[in-house]
C-alpha cells in the first residue's frame, strides 16, 4: 500500500472530514433533531462518572460538528470547540444556534491549539474516535497539559485500541496491536461510518494506532496525574454483524455467549501545577 508523507496525510484527512461534515449533520447517526430538542449526545456513563463540579470552562478538541460540545454546554459550562475542518465548524455553529447555545468555535490543527485558543481551561474533553487521527500522541498530551489551568482536568473517552486489531467476522486478532509508527492508509470507496454508501469524492485517510500504554504514558509524561481509568465492554458501533444494539440505540454489545473485551475506555487526569 502506498504511503503518503505527513503533509499529504493531514491534507487527505482534512478533505475527508470537510466533505463529510455536511453529510453527518443530516445523518440519523448524529441525532441532530433530537439534540436541538434538548437531547444529549453524551453517553449515560459519561454523565454518571464525570462530575463538572466547580468547573466553568471546557474546550472540546477535535469537536467535529459540535454535538458533544453543545451537550457539555447544557451542563452549565462555557464551551469552546476546536477542529481543523471549517465545514464541520460551520455545521457546529448552525446546530448550536438552533439549540440556543452560545459557544466559541475555533479553526486550527490540534497541534496548534494552544496558540489558536489563547486561553486555559478547567476541562479538556476529547475522544470517541479522535486519537487515531493524530500521529504524535506525546505531543497531543503536551497540548492538553498546556491548555489546562492548574487543577484542571482532562476527560478522555475513547474507543479501546484493541478494537482496531480485531477482525469483525471472526472476533479474533487480525492486525498488530502494537504500532511501528507508520499510518494505516485506507481507501474506502464512498460514504462514512455515519452515512453509509453515499457518493463522495475524497475517500483516502491516514490513521495511527496508539496502544493503551502509549496513551497513559503520554498523559503521565505531560505532567498530569491519573485520577481514574475505566474500561467498558460496549461501544458506539457494531464491530461485528452479531453485535446487539441497546433499546435506545446508543451502544452495541457482543452477544452474551461471546467473551467480553474492553471496547471503550475513559479516564480523568488532573494538572497539578
Amino acid at each position: 500500500m502506498k504511503r503518503m508523507v505527513a503533509h499529504d496525510n493531514v491534507t487527505a484527512n482534512q478533505r475527508w472530514w470537510d466533505e463529510r461534515a455536511p453529510l453527518h449533520a443530516k445523518a440519523p447517526f448524529y441525532r441532530i433533531d433530537e439534540i436541538v430538542n434538548g437531547a444529549s449526545s453524551l453517553d449515560d456513563f459519561e454523565l454518571n462518572e464525570f462530575e463538572v463540579g466547580q468547573a466553568h470552562s471546557l474546550v472540546h478538541l477535535q469537536c467535529h460538528i459540535g454535538t458533544d460540545t453543545i451537550s457539555w454546554a447544557r451542563q452549565g459550562l462555557e464551551v469552546t470547540g476546536l477542529d481543523f475542518s471549517q465545514p464541520a465548524l460551520d455545521e457546529a455553529q448552525r446546530i448550536a444556534y438552533a439549540c440556543g447555545i452560545s459557544a466559541r468555535w475555533v479553526l486550527a490543527d490540534l497541534y496548534d491549539a494552544v496558540a489558536a485558543l489563547g486561553a486555559a481551561y478547567d476541562i479538556v474533553y476529547t475522544g470517541k474516535g479522535a486519537l487515531t487521527w493524530l500521529h504524535d500522541i506525546e505531543r497531543w498530551a503536551m497540548v492538553v497539559a498546556d491548555l489546562l489551568k492548574p487543577g484542571g482536568r482532562l476527560y478522555l473517552v475513547e474507543f479501546h485500541p484493541i478494537t482496531w486489531a480485531l477482525d469483525a467476522d471472526s472476533w479474533s486478532i487480525a492486525l498488530d496491536y502494537f504500532s511501528d509508527g507508520k499510518p494505516e492508509i485506507q481507501h474506502e470507496p464512498q460514504g462514512s461510518y455515519a452515512v453509509g454508501p453515499v457518493a463522495t469524492q475524497w475517500n483516502t485517510t491516514a490513521e495511527w494506532q496508539h496502544t493503551m500504554g502509549d496513551i497513559v504514558s503520554s498523559i503521565a509524561g505531560a505532567g498530569l496525574r491519573l485520577d481514574w481509568f475505566h474500561e467498558f465492554p460496549f461501544t458506539r458501533f457494531a464491530l461485528a454483524e452479531n453485535f446487539e444494539r441497546t433499546r435506545d440505540g446508543a451502544i452495541y454489545r457482543p452477544p452474551a455467549n461471546q467473551p467480553r473485551l474492553p471496547l471503550m475506555f475513559s479516564l480523568c487526569a488532573t494538572k497539578l501545577s
